[in-house]
């Protein structure tokens, strides 16, 4: 009798992770998300430092994550074609990380050259940082598809993930805000060279553990079908962007989120907040301190509940509560005088402001962590339905759309703020505070993520894996592994109709149904 697969997902056979292999790798995007945190303050570098104009520069960032968004398809078809003795994460990894802290090394260096050069140089050293953090980043997502499939282990790496940026961006908010400023005197070159310097041994500690977690797993064995992973040419990558429809619908809804993401977490933005409409700049390194384990908890109970109810229903529930939460801020930032917020003596309008922004923000941002969990499950899709392994380049289609949407960030920002009078310059800590300072404000924080979240809410109408559906993807590629041959695996892929059949049995399938279709 032959050996068939019942079609529960108890019965599937999974690849999973130790728990310290998750926590180790998870930290990648800690490793990565630390150079994006030095980069909301490099417009105050090019602008403070290096004599740049400040729209011009805000423009030109904007335009530089555009052609980053384009060059990582090619970064996704060089992981899919990486095959070494040391695997095809591990050299990707080390190679981005190295490039990218060379990059803020020549940055540092643009002060001591000659004005007249300094902007085209600018232009070259943002384009290899982009280059860098592409080959980097793109494992975070790619890599999470070799290292499990559990559906109950994915949403782990979620879980740490968002503990490690929360940490990651309050603490260094704390220690920017409250000790580096004040002793430079404010973001002066010693302040950059000091940043700099600090962010590229961090991120290279994390790397260093995230390349242990991945050792294991970043085998053959664990990629798509192994060795009856169907081989792919670069004509086929356009067969996959046009017919996967959950990548299509994830990744641009994907975008919008991380766009509102970038602009929360702009040292513009913050120091517009708290710097112009609250009166004390400092206050942002002490809501920072006071807002890590509301911003934990949010990000853990989206883990979780990815772990119950499967990650689409997490991500849709997040962008509800963020819409909520953000509407709520409204009133508060309406109401918003320099002085009104105080954390020394606690008030009915601090306690608010508090409780909706931590919604309002945290909740918003929730889905850009899930998304990354997501990507293995489209990219689990992919190999379903056509026996192809392409974490890469799936991987790298979310960082297009996540690029060009999180670039709009510092260009409306730009474009904001031009049209209230700072074209040249960007708002400080000692600009004085003003109504259209204010509006600005609540348009930037309020009324443009509020539209793109209901946007990105209403896409995701259109994403069909949820925790059902990805239990009998799992099924069929466990039975797909289990094929003696090519020509069965891709006659499984094509002919099964597996979401009506309780019972697959390998023998059964016929080629030539395939060869029919």
């Amino acid at each position: 009798m032959e050996k068939r697969v019942d079609k529960r997902i108890e019965d599937v056979t999974y690849n999973r992770a130790k728990f310290w292999q998750i926590l180790l790798f998870s930290l990648n995007n800690a490793s990565t998300n630390i150079y994006l945190m030095a980069f909301t303050f490099v417009t105050y570098l090019s602008t403070g430092v290096l004599g740049l104009t400040a729209l011009f520069v805000s423009q030109l960032m904007g335009y530089v994550r555009i052609f980053d968004g384009f060059i990582d398809p090619t970064i996704g078809v060089l992981i899919d074609k990486t095959d070494t003795k040391f695997g095809k994460y591990r050299p990707i990894l080390v190679l981005g990380n190295v490039i990218t802290a060379i990059s803020l090394i020549l940055m540092l260096g643009l002060q001591n050259l000659d004005e007249g050069i300094r902007m085209p140089l600018f232009l070259v050293i943002l384009i290899i940082h982009k280059i860098g953090y592409s080959l980097q980043q793109t494992i975070t997502k790619a890599g999470q598809v070799a290292l499990t499939n559990d559906p109950k282990q994915r949403p782990i790496f979620n879980m740490i993930d968002g503990i490690a940026t929360t940490l990651l961006f309050t603490g260094s908010q704390i220690f920017i805000s409250g000790s580096m400023v004040p002793r430079h005197g404010g973001f002066t070159a010693s302040f950059f060279t000091e940043l700099f310097l600090g962010v590229i041994i961090i991120s290279a500690i994390l790397a260093i553990l995230a390349i242990v977690g991945i050792w294991e797993k970043d085998n053959k064995k664990y990629f798509g079908l192994g060795d009856k992973t169907q081989e792919t040419s670069l004509k086929d990558y356009w067969k996959v962007i046009k017919g996967n429809q959950p990548l299509k619908v994830l990744s641009i809804s994907a975008a919008f989120v991380k766009f509102v993401s970038q602009l929360f977490g702009d040292s513009v933005l913050v120091v517009m907040l708290y710097g112009i409409l609250f009166g004390d700049y400092a206050l942002s390194g002490q809501m920072s301190l006071l807002l890590i384990l509301p911003g934990i908890l949010v990000n853990l109970g989206a883990a979780q509940i990815a772990r119950r109810k499967g990650l689409r229903f997490a991500y849709v529930t997040a962008l509800q509560v963020g819409i909520f939460g953000l509407v709520g801020l409204a009133y508060f930032l309406f109401r918003a005088e320099p002085g009104m917020l105080s954390l020394t003596s606690l008030n009915l309008f601090t306690i608010g402001f508090f409780i909706t922004y931590t919604l309002g923000r945290y909740a918003s941002s929730a889905p850009s962590g899930l998304v990354l969990t997501m990507g293995a499950d489209i990219t689990d899709y992919e190999t379903s339905v056509s026996g192809r392994y392409l974490s890469g380049m799936i991987g790298t289609i979310f960082s297009l759309t996540d690029s060009i949407a999180s670039s709009f960030a510092p260009m409306v920002i730009g474009f904001v703020l031009a049209g209230i009078g700072f074209g040249k310059e960007y708002p400080t800590v000692e600009t004085a505070y003003s109504t259209d300072l204010k509006m600005a404000t609540i348009i930037l924080m309020i009324v443009i993520p509020v539209v793109t979240l209901s946007l990105s809410l209403f896409l995701m109408k259109f994403y069909n894996l949820d925790q059902e559906e990805m239990a009998r993807i799992q099924e069929k590629i466990h039975v797909m592994k289990a094929a003696k041959d090519e020509e069965r695996v891709m006659a499984i892929a094509k002919n099964v109709p597996l979401t009506d059949m309780d019972y697959v049995d390998v023998k059964q399938y016929k080629v030539d149904q395939y060869d029919e279709k």
